[in-house]
């Protein structure tokens, strides 16, 4: 790596994203109620707040994953219960995706479980520097979405 002072600036600012991720992550997955994986608690929770069936093309994009990995997460959430697959009647190659009874229970049940360790670590930053740091890392997530 060369002495440049930006490049280093970067590189400390994605190995504090990296790793701030992984442990969150860790402890999210550690804090979700048995069997819910946290690519479940989020698909769950986005069909919760859109209240509109999707495509799982359209939470493929959402969620910047591949189709074939949404199509494996909606099959688990199908299986659980927890959302409704349909055929789309407009368009026979596609499916609509909805969250089910079961499932707005089970993503209530694991957002109680997440909330505290969220509250605790917002807790012990403080609540002015969260706020702080929010419109930075909005505008980072969305340039590095414009760029895509």
């Amino acid at each position: 790596m060369s002495d440049d002072p930006s490049q280093a600036l970067a590189v400390a600012l994605f190995s504090e994203l990296f790793t701030a991720d992984q442990m969150l992550r860790n402890r999210m997955g550690r804090a979700l109620p048995k069997g819910m994986e946290l690519s479940h608690f989020s698909v769950l929770n986005h069909l919760a707040h859109s209240k509109a069936e999707r495509t799982p093309a359209q939470l493929a994009r959402s969620f910047h994953v591949t189709r074939g990995a949404m199509t494996n997460t909606l099959s688990k959430l199908e299986w659980a219960g927890y959302v409704h697959i349909r055929p789309d009647w407009d368009d026979a190659r596609s499916k609509l995706v909805t969250i089910s009874p079961a499932g707005l229970q089970a993503r209530d049940a694991a957002l109680a479980a997440i909330t505290p360790l969220v509250a605790t670590l917002v807790s012990d930053l403080g609540p002015d520097k969260v706020k702080a740091a929010l419109p930075i890392l909005r505008e980072l997530r969305q340039k590095l979405e414009s760029d895509a």
